[in-house]
């Protein structure tokens, strides 16, 4: 019979032991949602092949390579700073723009596209597109770029949350 009032206690104490593990990032969640079709205009060279290619979009509308394409449509919706979708050695990566670092207070930084790095105007951070994982390498920030989905059917792009 005391065996039985003892689980009780072991089962809250284990309950209260347990923490969220749920990821949250510094950059705030915003809806992400457009498309690249690579069989047009001057998207046709931005395949998994062309490395360290890459596309952002943002308020203003697509930048491929830093160069002004288009305008977003109105269905376009393109995360918390603009999102970036880089050609990485893993093939396509898609990332929010938006510094982890500066976000985490209170700061809406974009970062810029050098090379292989986003890097942050504000607090020097570079964040690694090249190998497709958006880490920071200088140290300053705590975590990675935001990454969101996509989906490649039939040369085109879909990103998303």
């Amino acid at each position: 019979m005391r065996r039985f009032r003892v689980i009780p206690v072991l089962f809250a104490l284990l309950l209260t032991a347990c923490e969220n593990t749920t990821f949250r990032s510094s950059v705030p969640t915003y809806p992400v949602r457009f498309s690249i079709d690579t069989r047009i205009g001057s998207f046709v060279h931005f395949k998994p092949t062309s490395l360290n290619e890459h596309v952002v979009v943002n308020q203003d509308g697509y930048f491929y390579n830093g160069k002004w394409l288009m305008a977003r449509g109105v269905t376009d919706a393109y995360g918390y700073a603009g999102v970036v979708v880089f050609v990485s050695m893993n093939g396509y990566e898609a990332f929010d723009v938006a510094c982890p670092e500066c976000a985490s207070h209170g700061r809406r930084s974009a970062c810029d596209i050098d090379g292989i790095y986003a890097v942050c105007p504000y607090c020097g951070e570079q964040y690694d597109l090249g190998m497709g994982t958006g880490v920071p390498q200088r140290g300053i920030a705590h975590e990675g770029l935001r990454r969101y989905n996509y989906i490649v059917s039939d040369g085109k792009i879909t990103v998303t949350q």
